[in-house]
């Protein structure tokens, strides 16, 4: 099936690599007009769209000069894309996580998204548009290590949850994406193999294994940006308030 996305407008948070780069490249590719908002503006960003805006939206102020950005350059926002996210940060479990560890993770995956929402929603309500957020499979998987993660994305699943019975009758649609381990800049950077005694390419080979993935791949990004657009392009215009899992087959730790 081909989607086909001309005449619709976006905006993609974290957009400078993977799966941010991945999605604006995918809706680009289905004919949609692409904004890729980014702290830093990447030469293969670029490459993917004439719409750049370096931002960064953990300020107050970044949701809004965004879209103001957006409107300005396409008049309306039919897709948002909130992608920016992250802050794994290992604990040795509950009490070695702080109050600003807990503060970080929620601002940044979770205020992030609410602001930018906040700031696109006129336009969305106006053209009936679709919200996707970026969460991860932590948000239903219990870890200690990662408990502040857990519990941030856990969150983002609520907000769209919410946000789709308070938007459907208005004819706007919110969906989240629950992803397992990624292959982006998080499961390769070099020092995270260096510390561990390995090469990179070592390293992302053992991942399957270490997080229990049963297709004993890695997921790529273009994986999670098709799901995008599946769930923008209006061919399954009933699937609301719901999280798409794509983990790979993940197990996960045994719960004790």
């Amino acid at each position: 099936m081909q989607f086909d996305l001309s005449g619709k407008t976006a905006v993609v948070t974290g957009a400078g690599s993977g799966i941010g780069l991945a999605t604006v490249r995918a809706l680009v590719s289905a004919g949609a007009e692409v904004l890729g908002g980014s702290r830093t503006v990447s030469p293969e960003l670029v490459a993917a769209t004439p719409h750049v805006f370096e931002v960064d939206v953990l300020t107050e102020q970044g949701p809004t000069e965004l879209l103001e950005k957006a409107i300005a350059a396409f008049g309306g926002v039919d897709i948002l894309v909130n992608n920016v996210g992250g802050g794994v940060k290992l604990a040795t479990g509950f009490l070695d996580i702080e109050d600003e560890v807990w503060r970080e993770a929620f601002e940044l995956n979770v205020m992030t998204t609410i602001r930018t929402i906040r700031a696109a929603l006129p336009s969305l309500i106006e053209r009936e548009g679709s919200i996707v957020n970026i969460g991860s499979v932590n948000a239903i998987l219990p870890d200690p290590t990662l408990g502040h993660y857990s519990a941030a994305k856990a969150a983002l699943s609520n907000v769209g949850k919410s946000l789709s019975q308070e938007l459907s009758p208005k004819g706007v649609r919110v969906n989240t994406i629950l992803p397992g381990p990624v292959r982006t800049r998080v499961w390769t950077n070099p020092d995270t193999a260096r510390k561990l005694g390995m090469t990179p390419e070592e390293f992302t080979d053992m991942v399957p294994k270490f997080a229990g993935l049963s297709t004993g791949k890695m997921i790529e990004p273009e994986e999670v940006a098709t799901l995008v657009v599946l769930l923008t392009s209006g061919a399954v215009r009933s699937v609301t308030g719901s999280d798409y899992v794509i983990d790979a087959g993940m197990r996960g730790p045994v719960p004790r």
